[in-house]
């Protein structure tokens, strides 16, 4: 097994190519097959990271092996995507290796710890660097393992599997997470059931919907200041304050969770932010990359 780790960043450019605000790698390998990974800087600071680890899963030598995957779309500034990016896979392994096997509570027990962990960062640096409480990060991280794809999801980045079938041209597009924004009604319900004495839970913002007008997503890590009313005050930014305090987490980085097993004409999946879904639908996305891709098989496509 070889382990891999593509981060997009300057050090990395022997390991992928960097075009301007663009850095990609058009082809690479893991234990379970090829990858590719592109990476396009948005604002005038690089907020995003993204990584794919593949080999032994455990702090131990005893295994499982596979795959990890993970696309941290930061927002804020960039030190929760890459606090994520440096420590999140660590916390998975340590907690494989507790369990002795792959599970999503594995994965949710990640998340927590990394989120506890950067919330403890931020409440060091709060009398020299209060800015920190406003900065967060979507985190979306999937795991192919012995024939089955765990994925676990806080924010609106997405994953979606191309799955062929038999008689039609077109591989078909099948979304496998869960989105965690305010512009759908599913969510402003749980907000309003998680928040009913408080009207302004969800605001319509400049025609978006925002949790309490500043921010679309209710799920991270990161964003302090919506989670813990010690970080929503003085000396953080007025524009971040809430005019009344609250109780209880605003944001809650509790991730959605999903295993599939992984069938015979499962093709290609796509982890991917927000940034490409608001411009390409998932079908379009899936009809990209199946023109694109070489003819590989998979360990699950053999008997």
């Amino acid at each position: 097994m070889v382990k891999s780790c593509w981060k997009p960043s300057i050090e990395g450019e022997s390991r992928g190519c960097l075009d301007g605000l663009l850095w990609y790698k058009d082809m690479g390998q893991h234990v379970y097959g090829d990858f590719s990974m592109a990476v396009v800087q948005a604002n005038s600071l690089l907020e995003d990271q993204s990584q794919l680890e593949s080999g032994l899963l455990s702090s131990s030598s005893s295994g499982p092996y596979g795959t990890f995957i993970g696309v941290y779309d930061g927002h804020g500034g960039p030190e929760a995507s890459s606090f994520i990016n440096n420590n999140l896979f660590c916390n998975f392994k340590s907690f494989v290796s507790e369990n002795q096997e792959m599970s999503t509570n594995v994965l949710r027990k990640a998340f927590l710890a990394t989120e506890d962990k950067f919330l403890s960062l931020v409440r060091k640096q709060w009398l020299v660097k209060p800015q920190m409480a406003s900065v967060g990060s979507c985190c979306l991280t999937g795991v192919i393992c012995n024939g089955l794809l765990y994925i676990a999801n806080a924010g609106d980045s997405r994953v979606v599997l191309g799955r062929s079938v038999r008689g039609a041209k077109e591989v078909i597009a099948m979304q496998l997470s869960t989105e965690h924004n305010a512009s759908f009604d599913a969510v402003r319900d749980e907000l309003r059931s998680l928040h009913p004495n408080d009207p302004q839970i969800v605001v319509m913002k400049h025609k978006v919907w925002r949790v309490k007008g500043l921010i679309q997503i209710s799920r991270s890590i990161g964003d302090a200041y919506l989670k813990k009313a010690e970080f929503n005050e003085e000396p953080l930014l007025p524009k971040f304050r809430l005019h009344e305090p609250f109780r209880k987490p605003i944001l809650s980085a509790e991730p959605s969770l999903l295993v599939h097993k992984l069938h015979p004409d499962d093709q290609f999946l796509i982890f991917a932010s927000d940034g490409l879904w608001e411009h390409l639908s998932n079908q379009q996305a899936v009809r990209i990359v199946q023109t694109s891709t070489r003819n590989v098989s998979l360990p699950w496509q053999n008997g």
